[in-house]
C-alpha cells in the first residue's frame, strides 16, 4: 500500500470534516438565532408575540418532517449531494428571510432554511463513516455535535454584536453568503468515500476485508409502522419533545427577552446568560453518552440527569417568585443545558428497543420528537406570555415548558433498560 496516499488521506480527511462540521455550525445558529432577533422582527415586520413564535417554529417543523426522508435522500442521492442541496436551500432561505418586505416572505424563509439545515447532521455521519475508523467514528460524532453547538453559542451575544453593526436583516443576509460559500466548497472538495478522492479505503487502511453488503430492501410503510406500533418507541420520543422543547423556549425564543425585562440587562449580557445554557448543552452532549457507554446503563444516568433538569427548572420557577437571584443564573443556565443533555440517550433506546433492520426509522422517529417540541411548546409559550414584559408574565408562560419537562421527567421511569445492547426480541 502506497503509504504516501495513506498520509495524504489521513490529512484530508480533517479537511472534509472540517467543511461539514462548519456546515453542521449553520446549522445550530440558525436553530437558535431567533429568540436574540426578537424585538427587531416584531418592530419591523409588526407582528405579534404569537406571531413571532410561529415564524420561529417553521425551522422546526421543516426540520422534524425531513427526519425521515434524509435517510433515504442519503443513501440514494448520495451524502455529499443532498449536504450540499441542502446548505444550498439554507443559504437561500437565510436571504429569503434577511430581504423579506413582509412576514409572508420570513416565514418562507425560516421554512426553507428548515428544510435545508435539516438534512446535514444525517449526512455528515454517513460520510464519516466513510473516512473515520469504527473505533474513531464515536469520538467524530461527538468532537461534530460539540461543534455544531458553537454555532448556537455565535447565535447568542455575537449575534446581539452583528445585529446592532449591521441590522439584523444585513446579518441574515450575510450568513446566507458565508452558506453559499460553503456548499460551493463542500461540493469542490468533499467526497463520499476516500477511494473517489484515489485514496484506499478505511478498511484497506486497517488491513480488513471490504464489506460488501447486499442491503435488504426494507419498506418503509411497513417498517415506519412497526417502529410506532411499538410504544417502547413513545418514551424517548417524550423526552425529547419535553426536554428540548423546553431548553428552545428560553435558548431559541425567550431567555434573552425575559433577562432583559425581569433582570434589566442590556441585550448583549443577557444573551451571555443563554450562551451559558448552549455551552453547557454542549459539554453534557459529550459527557452523558460517555458516562451511559461506561456504566453499560441508559436509565439510571437518564434518571440523575433528568432529575437535575427538573431541580434547576424548579428553581428558575419558584425561587424568588419567579426572579432567582441573579448571582446564581449563570451556574442555573449552565446546568440546565447540561442536564437537558439526557435526551440524547433516546436516540440510543430508540434504537435499541426496536428492531435493528429499522435502527435508522426508529432513530428519526425519535428524533423528531424533539423537533416538534421546539416547534409546538414555543408558540403555546407565546401565545400565553402575550407580549408581557413582567416576572408574573414570564412566570406564567415559563410554567407551561415546566410542566413538559415534568413529563418528560416522568416518561424516563417508563424507558426499558437496555444495558447499551438492542434487546428487541419481536
Amino acid at each position: 500500500m502506497n503509504q504516501n496516499k495513506v498520509k495524504s488521506m489521513m490529512r484530508y480527511r480533517w479537511l472534509v470534516w472540517g467543511l461539514l462540521a462548519t456546515a453542521y455550525i449553520i446549522v445550530f445558529f440558525h436553530r437558535f438565532a431567533a429568540g436574540v432577533v426578537k424585538d427587531d422582527l416584531i418592530r419591523d415586520l409588526q407582528i405579534s408575540e404569537s406571531a413571532f413564535a410561529s415564524l420561529g417554529a417553521m425551522y422546526f417543523y421543516a426540520y422534524m418532517f425531513m427526519q425521515i426522508p434524509v435517510g433515504f435522500l442519503a443513501d440514494s442521492l448520495g451524502a455529499r449531494k443532498t449536504v450540499t442541496i441542502g446548505s444550498l436551500l439554507a443559504a437561500i432561505g437565510s436571504i429569503m428571510f434577511g430581504l423579506a418586505p413582509n412576514v409572508f416572505f420570513a416565514f418562507a424563509g425560516r421554512f426553507v432554511v428548515g428544510l435545508g439545515v435539516s438534512v446535514v447532521f444525517i449526512s455528515t455521519l454517513k460520510i464519516l463513516s466513510q473516512w473515520y475508523k469504527e473505533s474513531e467514528f464515536g469520538t467524530m460524532s461527538g468532537i461534530t455535535s460539540f461543534v455544531g453547538n458553537m454555532g448556537g453559542l455565535i447565535a447568542q451575544t455575537p449575534l446581539v454584536w452583528m445585529v446592532a453593526m449591521f441590522t439584523w436583516r444585513n446579518t441574515f443576509i450575510a450568513i446566507g453568503v458565508v452558506t453559499l460559500v460553503v456548499t460551493g466548497l463542500i461540493y469542490w472538495l468533499v467526497r463520499n468515500t476516500p477511494q473517489e478522492k484515489g485514496y484506499p479505503s478505511i478498511a484497506e487502511i486497517e488491513g480488513k476485508e471490504e464489506k460488501h453488503i447486499t442491503k435488504e430492501k426494507v419498506n418503509l410503510v411497513k417498517a415506519l409502522g412497526e417502529v410506532l406500533t411499538n410504544w417502547r418507541t413513545w418514551p424517548p420520543f417524550v423526552i425529547f419533545a419535553s426536554f428540548f422543547g423546553a431548553f428552545t423556549v428560553l435558548s431559541g425564543f425567550y431567555g434573552t427577552s425575559y433577562m432583559m425585562n425581569v433582570y434589566g440587562l442590556e441585550k448583549g449580557a443577557a444573551a451571555n446568560y443563554m450562551m451559558a445554557a448552549v455551552l453547557g448543552l454542549a459539554i453534557g452532549s459529550i459527557v452523558i453518552g460517555r458516562v451511559s457507554d461506561a456504566l453499560k446503563r441508559r436509565k439510571l444516568p437518564m434518571l440523575i440527569s433528568g432529575g437535575l433538569l427538573l431541580l434547576t427548572w424548579t428553581i428558575l420557577i419558584f425561587a424568588g417568585g419567579g426572579k432567582p437571584p441573579i448571582g446564581i443564573m449563570y451556574p442555573l443556565f449552565f446546568v440546565l443545558g447540561l442536564s437537558t443533555s439526557t435526551f440524547v440517550l433516546g436516540w440510543a433506546c430508540g434504537k435499541e428497543l426496536n428492531n435493528p433492520k429499522v435502527a435508522g426509522i426508529s432513530t428519526s422517529v425519535v428524533n423528531m420528537g424533539g423537533f416538534f417540541g421546539s416547534a409546538v411548546l414555543p408558540t403555546i409559550v407565546g401565545n400565553v406570555l402575550n407580549g408581557g414584559t413582567s416576572v408574573a408574565d414570564y412566570n406564567a408562560a415559563f410554567k407551561i415548558a415546566y410542566i413538559c419537562v415534568v413529563v418528560g421527567f416522568l416518561a424516563i421511569f417508563l424507558v426499558k433498560e437496555t444495558n447499551c445492547k438492542n434487546i428487541y426480541q419481536g
